[in-house]
């Protein structure tokens, strides 16, 4: 009896584009098999007078999305903004060392929020579609020589609220109510049913 050879996936008729430099959220997207290039979007992140910091992260996720000049062709533009607060104190990417170690004394022995914003524009159609999603995380107590010890690692120079669940601040977070993925930059569940949409994954069969 013949067989016949499996079919290989037809390509995505429309491109992904990352609108990030994060090796974080590129990861995750490489985690789902999606093929995709990188477009950095630079845009000034100053936060509003008055502004929550839930519209300030779905501003600047919708901004940065806007900022990316298109492929040709269809494509569909992702781009995300993180915001960590604690007790209504947005703490951003820190300037400096000194203001990790302040961030990192600020979040330690309690519970903060994460708040990821993903801005999807699918192109040429020009339809933007935004979602947030929030996580708490709860960080151990931390001695002023795990505080420096943990900055002079420089894993959060680069990361709001100064610290990575992913990496070596693992050691320290003793709880996470929601989404993982939110914390690490793109939450996946928000965005899951967008890329279904737009023809970049297969929907989920049902349960």
């Amino acid at each position: 009896m013949s067989t016949v050879p499996p079919t290989a996936p037809a390509a995505p008729a429309r491109a992904l584009v990352l609108a990030s430099a994060s090796p974080r959220r590129a990861a995750l997207l490489r985690m789902l098999g999606l093929i995709f290039e990188t477009a950095p979007a630079s845009i000034d992140e100053t936060p509003r007078p008055g502004e929550s910091p839930e519209g300030l992260a779905r501003r600047l996720a919708r901004e940065k999305a806007l900022a990316v000049s298109p492929p040709a062709g269809a494509a569909l533009i992702v781009a995300a903004d993180t915001i960590v607060v604690i007790a209504g104190e947005i703490l951003g990417k820190p300037l400096d060392d000194d203001e990790s170690r302040r961030f990192v004394g600020r979040l330690a022995g309690r519970t903060h929020e994460v708040i990821t914003a993903v801005a999807l524009r699918a192109c040429p159609e020009e339809s933007i579609a935004c979602e947030h999603a929030v996580s708490r995380v709860t960080f151990a107590p931390l001695s002023p020589a795990e505080i420096d010890w943990y900055v002079g690692t420089g894993e959060g120079r680069d990361k709001a609220g100064a610290y990575a669940l992913q990496g070596v601040g693992a050691l320290f977070i003793t709880a996470v109510d929601g989404s993982y993925t939110n914390v690490i930059g793109l939450p996946l569940d928000r965005l899951y049913p967008h890329l279904v949409r737009w023809g970049l994954l297969p929907a989920a069969p049902a349960r």
